[in-house]
């Protein structure tokens, strides 16, 4: 039946029997679905959303849009004749460079095109299980070969070192965390979730044997043989790393020229000399447009991970505490104010100077130590649902402990958990940028905390595109975040809802 509203014409009067029998009426939303609309109904949300999203674009391409390896490379012989084509740019990528860009190609039409059945949120969470059982077999993969590498046992040595590559430690990895990733119910069915486990551990253990990710510092071999005709390149949209640095470019303006620096007169007339740094550059003669792009990955990596482990520690605290209360809620509630009396900064700064300023570190030390505000949102929201009828139906039924926590009871109460996820992202970003800023963030990475601390330690003077672009970058990213964040309480929450009314 049309829409009287397309249509033009007058509503058409129903009787009594038709209004039983579900003539004109429309399908309820969802919840979710609810919630979402009335996000999307805020502008604030939805520039959150936006920048958000550019922040994660570049976190995923910054690699291949910001390099100084060349895309394509020419070898040119003395008549001036292609001998050889090399593609230096992809040939560097590392594993999770690969990861990232592989994720992002399949994962978005796999989220809206893939199966009807599994619903948007259950291909949402095959990717999420996908992608992470492809990044811990990456880490955990790479950090025990470069251990074994060095091991004082000969045979583990020998096995690090083979000549097609450590590919018997990457394999014991890969089907170890793929026995683990079995373990979650993807899918309904065993076959399609066995599948989904075995060509993901294969895709992460060839990305660990085949992929390059040595980081490029110096690259005047490439400007050197172009400016001798030996090579005919096709560089990135930005042709410089963010490790890249020439003292002689030490403080360029915004926008100028490597040719329009005296500093650098030798280059002019070359395409060396054409390069600009459109931000700048800092006071070691990096660029600073790279190094934001860079730096996109470590402020976003920083608050999912870090939040992820929180959300896992504090949801499975809570449940326990909300569910059983008496002395387990008592016992797990002191635990709970131990940590919440821990300054997560202060025990940063600590960490910084004993043990490795790694990134994976600081994911790990924010992440378990800020979970006591997951653990209080879901003790409250069990401590209401416990008496609840679909609870004791479930334990009359003889389900275990899991499954009534996390099956039953978690959907229905991780609302709160949600929301105070959104801000946690927003702190971690903080706690980072101000670790990077006092000089104790993670070595050798770009960090928008880091430039901004450049604007007047090194050069003495007041740098104001090294203040201006980072601090910007912080501010937004946080901000949307912390807008978001307000968005979805007050789209979940019916008395806030009632209360804008």
């Amino acid at each position: 039946m049309s829409d009287p509203k397309s249509t033009g014409a007058a509503p058409r009067a129903i009787s009594g029997i038709e209004v039983m029998r579900g003539v004109g009426a429309q399908q309820a939303k969802g919840f979710w679905a609810d919630a979402w609309e009335r996000v999307l109904q805020r502008k604030s949300a939805v520039f959150g959303i936006l920048w958000i999203s550019v922040v994660a674009f570049f976190a995923i391409f910054a690699p291949v849009l910001a390099s100084a390896h060349p895309v394509r490379l020419e070898r040119l012989d003395a008549a001036g004749a292609v001998t050889e084509v090399e593609w230096p740019l992809l040939a560097n990528l590392s594993p999770t460079d690969w990861l990232l860009m592989i994720g992002f190609v399949v994962g978005v039409p796999w989220v809206l095109f893939g199966p009807k059945s599994l619903g948007r949120s259950g291909r949402l969470g095959v990717l999420a299980v996908a992608l992470l059982q492809a990044g811990l077999t990456i880490v955990l993969a790479g950090t025990i070969a470069k251990w074994a590498d060095g091991s004082a046992v000969e045979w583990i040595k020998q096995a690090a070192r083979l000549p097609s590559g450590p590919w018997p430690i990457v394999g014991a990895v890969a089907a170890l965390v793929g026995l683990v990733a079995l373990v979650v119910p993807t899918f309904a069915t065993r076959a399609p979730r066995f599948a989904t486990v075995i060509v993901t551990a294969i895709i992460a253990a060839t990305l660990v044997l085949a992929s390059g990710g040595q980081k490029l510092i110096n690259f005047e071999r490439y400007i050197d043989d172009e400016r001798a005709g030996k090579i005919r390149a096709v560089w990135a949209p930005i042709p410089w790393s963010p490790q890249y640095t020439r003292s002689d470019m030490s403080a360029i303006a915004p926008g100028t020229a490597v040719a329009e620096n005296s500093k650098l007169a030798e280059f002019a007339g070359t395409k060396f000399g054409e390069r600009r740094n459109w931000l700048g550059t800092d006071a070691l003669g990096g660029d600073v447009l790279a190094q934001m792009m860079w730096a996109c990955r470590l402020s976003i990596s920083i608050g999912l991970v870090s939040t992820g482990i929180s959300l896992l520690i504090g949801v499975t605290i809570g449940a326990i505490m909300g569910y059983f209360g008496g002395w387990i809620d008592l016992l797990l509630f002191r635990v709970v104010e131990i940590f919440m009396a821990v300054p997560v900064l202060f025990l940063l700064i600590v960490a910084a100077g004993v043990l490795p300023r790694d990134t994976y570190v600081m994911m790990a030390i924010i992440g378990c130590f800020s979970w006591t505000g997951a653990a209080r949102f879901t003790r409250a929201e069990f401590l209401k649902l416990r008496k609840q009828d679909f609870v004791q139906a479930a334990q009359a039924t003889g389900l275990p402990l899991r499954a009534i926590l996390f099956r039953h009871m978690l959907p229905n109460g991780v609302t709160p958990v949600l929301v105070d996820a959104s801000f946690a992202i927003a702190a971690a970003i903080s706690v980072e940028a101000t670790l990077s800023f006092l000089g104790l963030g993670p070595d050798g990475q770009a960090s928008w905390g880091k430039l901004l601390s450049s604007a007047t330690a090194s050069t003495g003077t007041f740098v104001w595109w090294l203040a201006v672009f980072p601090g910007l970058a912080i501010f937004l990213s946080v901000l949307s975040y912390n807008l978001l964040g307000e968005a979805l309480r007050d789209a979940i929450d019916p008395k806030l809802r009632k209360a804008a009314h």
